[in-house]
């Protein structure tokens, strides 16, 4: 046996099948003895279960209500009790259905089944009878003797069936200890034919196979260990043989994925290199330049082209075309190759995939559809100036690569090969892939850089043209703007005669809207000079307190004509500054002219100045209008004003509170906003006091 195992492997294979064969069918009927004595087992403690036992306790049940019955109606007749009567009858109505669940159990005889049930009716007959006697009567006494009799065959046969029942009951628990002694023995039987013919096989199929298996083995620890020339022995049964074999694929295939993956490792170094490169400046130019030498190099292609779409996107010419025998060619060279068809690209690029196209001369000839092409491509062929191009240039295959950013594509990226003998393997169109994209990522972020630097200088050269707009039109209307008020000054003081009221009251509107007008105007001045870096302040010791006492006298005619009441808050000591004067009242004036425009009649304005920190504060509070909290970062702004504000047309032009902060900060101080939509606004600012000042305070 030992020797025929050794012969050959088909013999090997077909003994241990047909001893695996034997061996399962052995566990089979192992399994299916245990199974069918477990069923029987299963029926008949089914039948115990859900016939026996029930009718046995139905029967009993049956005899307690007979029972239940003849005491019930043995109480009456004795007592005369019509309760008794009462418990009769409804042990009366029990006895019908539990006759009937018996004989539903089919476990005893059907005749003593039949029997009982014309018995317990029989009773019941005369216990009817009994019912409708008087009781102690002698026709009481003598239907109770009769009742008596009746019950006692009843009796009698409930006892001959409780009898036949255990008696069934006996008989099936017997058959069931049968069924597990034969299922035992059935399955200890094939267990150890199992076990001997498992034992048989393994000593057999161990002595043909351990030896061809521990050089495998062995082998496969040498490669494991790093040993790539180590191959299997491919001797002893077929089935070793085959694995053997394998093993040896198997090393093959880990020899060539090894080359692949070194080789895809040089690849991606080299592209990586060149992807470094490419990012060193935002240039258009350079990144193809670059790009070109680069992905020409790493894949040993013999062309590189770079198309980028045109800014109409009519059509994507290239941009610039590598030649491994020339590097880049001239511009005059690369415009006589032809643009390439937007659709093609566009329906390239949704693809999201890399087009390869070998044996290209075969659609050079004429306009043949090239399988699984984009565009027009894949329809109707390539076009004649194109397919010239491709045979001008003597190319057998290529490897196309949409580039872009987002939906639209900005070009692609084609490399090529003139030689069938140089095929593209699967790692050259990955690389090539990967390198695509970065080319493609470089030049989108070039593109948007010179966009961009275009630009911020055109914005910057029309932010100069509108800083020396504003300067020039500020001081050419503040000359006019003069004149204007001093003539109204001379009305005023008649010097030209005297005037009527109505012409007083015009006067005071023309010097009131030319009074905000030259104060638009220094806020344009201000802002210019601010924008033009020639925004200085002439620092000197002056007492806050003085400003705000000073600015709220200013403002106070407005705000009583506006019904708004102006309150101020100021300590005793003084609040002495480095500060311009002239700036500092400035901000107080802009931010109460600001704080009366936006309250209601009936509202309040606050100006408080305090010391803390050796710092002055001033705030000025407001009932007013508010801002919307979405817009409160912006109310630095130059030109901003809040959407409420414009809603109620309140006039303004969003340079006041720009001034205010721009004052502040060249101050050393800084400025807060708290506002609430429709409850009022409250503006801080904290400014530096002096050194004598600040020792007072902190004194």
């Amino acid at each position: 046996m030992s020797r025929a195992f050794r012969q050959g492997g088909g013999r090997v294979a077909h003994r241990l099948g047909l001893a695996f064969g034997l061996l399962t069918l052995l566990i089979a009927l192992c399994g299916a003895s245990t199974l069918i004595g477990a069923l029987v087992l299963e029926g008949h403690r089914d039948r115990i279960t859900g016939h026996v036992h029930p009718a046995q306790d139905d029967n009993v049940r049956l005899l307690n209500a007979g029972i239940s019955a003849q005491r019930s109606m043995r109480g009456y007749l004795v007592t005369g009790d019509r309760s008794e009567l009462a418990a009769f009858r409804a042990a009366r109505e029990s006895i019908a259905s539990i006759s009937g669940d018996i004989r539903a159990h089919e476990v005893a005889d059907e005749g003593d089944v039949a029997t009982q049930q014309r018995q317990i009716e029989a009773y019941l007959r005369v216990a009817d009878d009994q019912a409708n006697t008087t009781p102690g009567s002698e026709r009481a006494v003598e239907l109770t003797r009769e009742a008596t009799r009746r019950f006692n065959a009843f009796e009698v046969t409930n006892a001959r069936l409780n009898d036949q029942m255990s008696q069934e009951e006996q008989r099936l628990e017997d058959r069931a200890d049968t069924a597990i002694r034969a299922g035992f023995a059935g399955f200890g039987a094939a267990l150890v034919a199992a076990l001997a013919l498992a034992v048989y096989t393994s000593v057999h199929t161990t002595r043909a196979l351990t030896g061809p298996l521990r050089r495998t083995e062995r082998t496969l620890g040498r490669l494991t260990a790093g040993d790539h020339a180590a191959r299997a022995e491919v001797t002893g049964p077929e089935e070793i043989r085959a694995v053997a074999r394998s093993v040896n694929l198997l090393a093959d295939e880990r020899d060539r994925l090894r080359a692949v993956e070194q080789e895809r490792q040089r690849l991606s170094t080299a592209a990586k290199e060149t992807g470094i490169r490419i990012r060193d400046r935002l240039e258009v130019g350079y990144v193809l330049d670059v790009a070109c030498n680069g992905i020409g190099e790493v894949l040993a292609a013999d062309y590189v082209f770079i198309l980028l779409a045109e800014d109409d996107g009519s059509g994507f010419p290239v941009a610039r075309v590598w030649s491994a025998e020339r590097g880049l060619l001239s511009d005059e060279e690369r415009r006589r190759i032809p643009t390439f068809p937007a659709e093609v690209v566009r329906d390239h690029y949704r693809r999201g995939t890399p087009w390869l196209v070998t044996d290209l001369p075969r659609y050079v000839p004429d306009a043949t559809p090239m399988p699984g092409a984009p565009g027009s491509f894949g329809k109707t062929g390539m076009p004649a100036e194109n397919r010239a191009a491709a045979a001008a240039l003597g190319l057998d295959s290529a490897v196309i690569i949409p580039i872009g950013v987002g939906e639209e594509p900005i070009g692609a990226v084609s490399v090529a090969r003139t030689s069938a003998d140089h095929p593209w393997r699967p790692v050259d169109i990955e690389i090539a892939e990967s390198m695509a994209g970065g080319v493609g990522r470089a030049l989108h972020t070039a593109l948007l850089y010179e966009k961009e630097s275009s630009l911020v200088h055109k914005l910057r050269a029309l932010d100069q043209a509108k800083s020396d707009f504003l300067s020039t039109v500020s001081h050419e209307l503040r000359t006019p703007l003069t004149s204007i008020v001093g003539y109204i000054e001379l009305l005023k003081d008649e010097d030209t005669g005297p005037l009527s009221p109505p012409q007083v009251r015009m006067l005071d509107v023309v010097d009131r809207n030319a009074n905000r007008l030259r104060a638009l105007i220094e806020d344009l001045l201000t802002l210019s000079r601010i924008e033009s870096g020639a925004f200085t302040s002439y620092k000197t010791p002056i007492d806050l307190r003085q400003l705000v006492t000073s600015a709220a006298d200013a403002m106070r005619p407005a705000a009583e004509a506006a019904s708004v009441g102006l309150e101020t808050y100021c300590p005793e000591q003084p609040l002495v500054l480095e500060a311009d004067g002239e700036q500092l009242d400035r901000v107080l004036m802009n931010l109460l002219s600001n704080a009366v425009k936006f309250t209601r009649g009936g509202g309040t304005v606050s100006v408080r100045a305090d010391a803390q920190d050796g710092e002055a504060v001033l705030s000025v509070s407001d009932t007013g209008i508010g801002i919307p909290a979405a817009e409160q970062e912006k109310l630095f702004q130059r030109f901003f004003r809040a959407s409420n504000a414009t809603e109620q047309a309140i006039p303004g032009t969003g340079l006041g509170l720009t001034i205010v902060h721009t004052i502040v900060a060249n101050h050393g101080g800084r400025t807060q906003v708290r506002s609430e939509e429709g409850r009022g606004t409250t503006i801080t600012t904290w400014l530096p006091l002096s050194g004598t000042n600040g020792a007072a305070d902190s004194a």
